[in-house]
């Protein structure tokens, strides 16, 4: 299990080392980071509650931290949430009031430094620059993206049994295919199996890429490319992940429907070699660069360069995309725990498309795939 409280003594040691006076953090992933308070799953629209924009952790520079939360939340959402000085906003009581009194027991003086997280609601910052309008703001990311970049053996652990789950749903998936089904049948096959195997949810919109020459590469009609029947010759692309205890999963893997033809097989392997080739390149005191070029190398030498449309990968943890990214011009030098996607692609739109993605842990000599079943073609006769 995490350790929180070493978390929270790291991010106040920062706090101090950078003169940061109180970091507010909301419902997020930061904060469940600092403090194990969970998520819920996404909603796509807002519901809001009166006084919602206080919600959140108030983390001083020493001492334990407050959290604010409107009465809604606290009794039908985070009722389970304990262990943490926890004040509550009724329904009709007024959250500039509250947030004021939170500040001053803080000793929190006009012209404090305030981190604050990067996503937070415009209205809390707005109201905290009437409470404390000669504060200075800066954002969370400065603060705590350092510490989650480099992940522990816990973190791997959890993140190994996300990618367990990941493919176990894929795996299931497999079994059902059949020509003629649409996207709307692999979506909703792909995460029901998600949630079967273990997935809190899907950590990210489950999508799939038709490549052929009847499948356009338009995404501008996504409910008519939804219902679309999967008919030979075409190649679909899987992207989808699962979300278990705080932590992202992201995968990749494609399939063909149909026989697929001597270039297709072809650019599969490219495909796969190019992922070889990045993992590979996943060495402590290498750079992102490096590890984006060696991949890349393998496509354009191969004669399909302009059709690996994309970056090679991007950090994953309690995000689905963190940085660093595996890319050109980014010289971050990588260090032994740091977790990325390494996802090549060859995509050329009424023609053909492969692709495939890992989760993989940057070491000494190379990375270590967190997952790497099906590396052979599946073809859906």
């Amino acid at each position: 299990m995490p350790d929180y409280q070493q978390r929270l003594n790291h991010v106040q040691t920062a706090m101090s080392d950078q003169q940061i006076d109180l970091l507010f953090l909301p419902i997020s992933a930061n904060l469940h980071y600092l403090t194990g308070i969970a998520r819920e799953e996404p909603n796509f629209g807002n519901t809001m509650y009166p006084g919602e924009w206080l919600t959140g952790a108030w983390i001083p520079r020493q001492g334990a931290p407050i959290l604010t939360l409107p009465r809604m939340l606290a009794e039908f959402h985070m009722g389970a949430v304990k262990g943490h000085d926890i004040r509550v906003l009724g329904d009709a009581a007024d959250p500039l009031k509250m947030t004021a009194d939170v500040l001053s027991s803080l000793g929190m003086v006009n012209n404090a430094r305030i981190a604050i997280e990067d996503r937070a609601w415009a209205e809390t910052v707005m109201n905290l620059q009437r409470l404390r309008p000669a504060a200075t703001f800066s954002p969370a990311s400065a603060l705590i993206a350092p510490l989650r970049r480099i992940k522990d053996a816990d973190e791997i652990a959890i993140m190994r049994q996300a990618g367990v789950i990941t493919e176990a749903a894929y795996a299931a998936t497999l079994g059902r295919l059949r020509h003629g089904m649409s996207n709307l049948d692999l979506i909703t096959e792909v995460n029901y199996q998600l949630k079967r195997h273990g997935a809190f949810t899907n950590s990210f919109v489950t999508s799939f890429y038709n490549m052929g020459t009847n499948y356009p590469f338009d995404f501008t009609n996504r409910e008519a490319v939804l219902q679309v029947p999967l008919e030979p010759p075409v190649s679909v692309s899987f992207d989808f992940g699962a979300a278990y205890e705080g932590y992202c999963y992201d995968y990749g893997r494609s399939v063909f429907f149909g026989e697929p033809d001597a270039e297709y097989r072809r650019v599969y392997e490219l495909v796969m070699n190019a992922q070889a080739a990045g993992i590979a390149a996943l060495k402590t005191g290498e750079t992102c660069a490096q590890a984006d070029a060696a991949a890349r190398a393998v496509i354009e030498e191969g004669g399909y360069g302009e059709a690996f449309r994309h970056r090679l990968g991007h950090g994953i943890g309690m995000d689905v995309h963190e940085p660093p990214f595996l890319t050109a011009g980014d010289e971050t030098v990588m260090q032994a725990g740091m977790c990325f996607t390494i996802e090549p692609s060859i995509f050329i739109p009424r023609r053909l498309g492969a692709r495939v993605e890992d989760v993989v842990v940057v070491g000494p000599t190379g990375g270590e795939p967190l997952t790497s079943g099906y590396q052979t073609l599946h073809v859906v006769e």
